[in-house]
């Protein structure tokens, strides 16, 4: 059962990298805290790659890299300031709404034709995320439903959540075309890089910044990094399937952050749903 303690790691690591990104909020803009977060988990990663070693790449890295790479650019900028706006408690879960879009994108991209127990999973996340907003419930039947699009923080990380859905397929391409630790270092260095230019022209005083926050900075990046290494492990023991079902948990390990350290109101609610989302998602992995 090695491959479930660190699926379970990497939810925990995935959920405490938000935790500490929120915090950096606190202090410094989005783009540094996006550009400062992804290039240091790509550095984490190196002695990793030492290890393993440097793969032959494929005729299609490139592709997936570039694409794959830009459209991780925006989506992970949209995501940070998702989680600067609005409740992690409520941003987190949102990013379980990925296989839900997969349905539309899959079939589009890659002639995936979904299963009854995708639709039973879609069903339970589409349940969960209404839960999630339960308390608006007092306004009307679809009221829950409507307030994740009048949130802005939740209408961003909504976005994200399609962007994924692309972008998963691009992954699922760099990997084949290099391998799972030396695809991630890429990627992440390709955002990190990416998200660059945007903190030169719009963060004030970068460098005094990081040097004021960078224990901040640096544990969320580490955080990233460590998790994407326990998951990259534990996928190379079982299904990945397997293991990202088991990372969704990371949605209610942050449900529970946001309540503890950030005194976030709901978390009844938001724990339940939040709870129903995460097993949609187990649904459709090994259904």
């Amino acid at each position: 059962m090695t491959w479930l303690v660190l699926a379970i790691l990497t939810a925990f690591f995935e959920s405490l990298k938000d935790v500490f990104s929120k915090k950096s909020l606190s202090f410094l803009d989005e783009y540094l805290v996006a550009c400062v977060g992804m290039l240091v988990a790509a550095v984490s990663l190196l002695p990793v790659l030492a290890i393993v070693g440097i793969p032959k790449l494929g005729p299609n890295f490139g592709m997936a890299i570039v694409i794959g790479g830009c459209l991780n650019v925006v989506a992970y900028t949209l995501y940070v300031k998702a989680i600067r706006i609005a409740d992690l408690s409520l941003t987190s879960p949102l990013s379980t709404l990925t296989p839900l879009f997969l349905l539309v994108t899959s079939p589009l991209i890659v002639r995936e034709v979904p299963t009854l127990w995708d639709g039973v999973g879609v069903f339970l996340i589409v349940i969960g995320s209404y839960v999630l907003n339960l308390r608006s419930a007092s306004n009307g039947f679809f009221a829950p439903l409507r307030s994740i699009f009048r949130n802005k923080g939740t209408r961003m990380m909504v976005v994200v959540a399609f962007i994924w859905s692309i972008t998963s397929t691009f992954d699922k391409v760099g990997v084949m075309n290099s391998s799972p630790i030396f695809w991630a270092i890429v990627l992440f260095a390709f955002i990190g890089l990416g998200i660059l230019p945007l903190v030169v022209l719009k963060s004030k005083q970068p460098i005094q910044g990081i040097r004021t926050h960078w224990k901040l900075l640096l544990a969320a990046g580490l955080a990233n990094g460590i998790g994407v290494g326990c998951q990259m492990v534990a996928v190379g023991m079982v299904a990945v399937t397997q293991v990202i079902a088991v990372k969704r948990l990371s949605a209610l390990i942050s449900v529970g952050f946001g309540y503890f350290l950030f005194g976030e109101k709901g978390i009844r609610e938001r724990l339940f749903g939040a709870a129903i989302m995460v097993s949609g998602v187990v649904v459709m992995a090994i259904g």
